[in-house]
């Protein structure tokens, strides 16, 4: 199973630090880990289900680019590192 984290900042608001997911795409990945973690939705994705602004989501270390449609392929061993964006000067 390909294995999601969450970063500090998320875990303290969702209680976990990471679990494993099952998917073919990343979309797939999150969906498992919300029908798991149903609060994660929000902090995750808007109510359009496009990765919110503030979160960065990265696959095996490549910063994910497709915040809509989430199609990323997902191997049985990837990382899925969901973090807080950071802004500003």
């Amino acid at each position: 199973m390909a294995r999601l984290n969450f970063t500090p900042n998320l875990e303290r608001h969702l209680g976990l630090a990471s679990l494993d997911v099952e998917g073919a795409t990343l979309g797939e990945a999150l969906e498992y880990a919300f029908s798991r973690v149903a609060r994660a939705r929000g902090y995750v994705l808007d109510d359009q289900g496009h990765v919110r602004h503030h979160v960065a989501v990265f696959v095996d270390g490549e910063l994910v680019q497709d915040r809509a449609r989430l199609a990323v392929p997902i191997a049985e061993n990837s990382q899925i590192w969901l973090m807080q964006a950071l802004s500003g000067g």
